[in-house]
């Protein structure tokens, strides 16, 4: 699964919107748009922060285990 739809899967998991997760992991909501939307991916900070926040692997929100 594309990092993409582990982000947008997680936030809505976590019944949150795009701004909401921005606000968490210090990020602009249309930078989470983006990311969801597939047009960029988040550098490793981001990665990092993301993982924390939705205490997964980084391996878990890249695709590589399940």
């Amino acid at each position: 699964m594309k990092i993409s739809k582990r982000i947008k899967e997680l936030r809505n998991e976590r019944g949150l919107n795009q701004r909401e997760l921005a606000r968490e992991i210090k990020v602009s909501q249309p930078t989470v748009a983006a990311w969801e939307n597939g047009e960029n991916e988040p550098k490793a900070i981001y990665i990092y922060r993301l993982a924390e926040f939705f205490d997964v692997t980084a391996d878990y929100l890249l695709g590589l285990e399940d």
